[in-house]
């Protein structure tokens, strides 16, 4: 088996930008589950309504299709809002995933939320994403405040401490 990352948190938080990095220093394969999202998720969200676990259920099984495919292949980094537990059930199923939780507060993240336009995701999803947020009690827990490359430097080494 290959190793498996997933980048988790709020929208917002940085996972994709992280995630691109993270994999690119692992030398793996970045993948981002908002791109697998059917469009009427990326629809109903557009106009400011959050998924519901009805809507998130075939992604979610999607995306953990995708992971075994990809720890059987070559590794991967996925970006992933991954918010509550049961959530991160489905995508852990008979897999070993490496959890990195992008941990910041609303304010922070909302302001960030403001500069971005090219996302599908519209910013007044922010607090409900908040509310269904399960923080876990594992997996690396990173605070998104510092620079890109700090935040990097810290997964990095505190991955290589439990290598």
């Amino acid at each position: 088996m290959k190793p498996l990352y997933i980048i988790m948190g709020v929208s917002g938080c940085g996972k994709t930008t992280i995630g691109k990095l993270i994999a690119h220093k692992l030398q793996l394969p970045f993948y981002d589950a908002d791109d697998f999202h059917p469009d009427s998720n990326k629809e109903k969200m557009s106009k400011g309504h959050p998924l519901d676990d009805d809507d998130r259920a075939p992604w979610l099984q999607i995306l953990s299709l995708k992971l075994n495919e990809w720890a059987n292949k070559s590794g991967a980094v996925l970006a992933c809002s991954a918010l509550k537990e049961s959530y991160r059930k489905i995508l852990n199923e008979d897999k070993e995933i490496h959890w990195i939780y992008l941990d910041g507060n609303y304010d922070l993240i909302n302001e960030r939320l403001k500069d971005r336009h090219d996302h599908f995701f519209d910013q007044g999803l922010l607090a409900s994403q908040f509310e269904t947020l399960e923080v876990p009690n594992y997996g690396m827990h990173i605070n998104i405040e510092a620079a890109p490359k700090d935040i990097i430097k810290s997964i990095v080494n505190n991955l290589n401490k439990h290598a």
